[in-house]
């Protein structure tokens, strides 16, 4: 399974410059037999809080029905990254992943909202998460700050993901936490975890791309550098499969004797 993804460089605010470019790269990686494309956290108009009115649409306005379009157009599994999603009220940080058909098959909005980006004054958390089915493997979407919370990621696990994707903006002060958070939710979890960033910056931030793919033993499959590139990986679900017969972490666990509840 081919993997394509998408490290670009989001100009803050740019929406219509930005769905172009992404367009342009979305068709490239599909060239390329890339089966399944990954867009990062926020590509449509970064981080531009300022102008969060203009910017923030229903879950079937515009992004989403370009995402859906295009991954009818090119037949291909599109993880949408994330825009800002208006819904009863309130704004969501929120991904959305179409299918080869065109057809939504999963929607989450980030859980965790982090201060240092000013997530947590302008939106809201999400609620809720699930897995989804890409051909016969069962996969997860996270979102950029949601990587520091590992009980999110084991649930998905338990609940037999075999991939998690990561759309980010991850900036380059923490890149080494961005790399060893997505390794160790590999290992721990038993799963393939891709990481997709941004490169460029906006007025508070820069970033430093490498985009990456773990594999379930925290082996790096591929890694991007830190310019505008399309990342491609392949990945073997059977795989994780294998490695959680090996070693059954999963039976392993006494979660009654956590307290993840406090």
């Amino acid at each position: 399974m081919k993997i394509g993804l998408i490290q670009m460089d989001v100009i803050q605010g740019e929406t219509n410059h930005n769905e172009h470019h992404a367009q342009a790269m979305i068709a490239e990686a599909a060239k390329a037999g890339a089966g399944i494309v990954v867009l990062p956290e926020m590509w449509k108009s970064g981080y531009d809080f300022g102008n969060l009115a203009k910017h923030m649409e229903p879950v079937d306005g515009n992004t989403a029905t370009f995402l859906a379009s295009q991954a009818k157009q090119y037949g291909v599994f599109l993880v949408g990254g994330s825009f800002t999603m208006r819904n009863q009220g309130k704004v969501y940080n929120t991904s959305l992943t179409f299918d080869p058909n065109g057809e939504l098959i999963n929607q989450y909005s980030k859980l965790h909202l982090i201060g240092l980006m000013q997530e947590d004054k302008y939106l809201s958390a999400g609620e809720r998460y699930q897995t989804f089915s890409i051909g016969d493997a069962l996969a997860s979407v996270i979102i950029c700050y949601d990587l520091r919370f590992p009980e999110l990621i084991r649930s998905y696990a338990v609940e037999g993901a075999s991939i998690l994707f990561v759309p980010a903006q991850w900036p380059i002060q923490r890149e080494a936490h961005w790399l060893a958070l997505l390794r160790a939710r590999a290992i721990e979890n038993q799963m393939y975890v891709v990481g997709t960033n941004v490169v460029g910056e906006n007025e508070n931030d820069k970033f430093n791309g490498k985009s990456i793919i773990f594999d379930p033993w925290g082996n790096t499959v591929t890694e991007a550098g830190n310019q505008e590139q399309i990342l491609y990986g392949e990945i073997d679900v059977e795989q994780v499969a294998e490695i959680r017969r090996d070693i059954p972490v999963f039976q392993d666990r006494v979660p009654h004797l956590y307290r993840v509840s406090r």
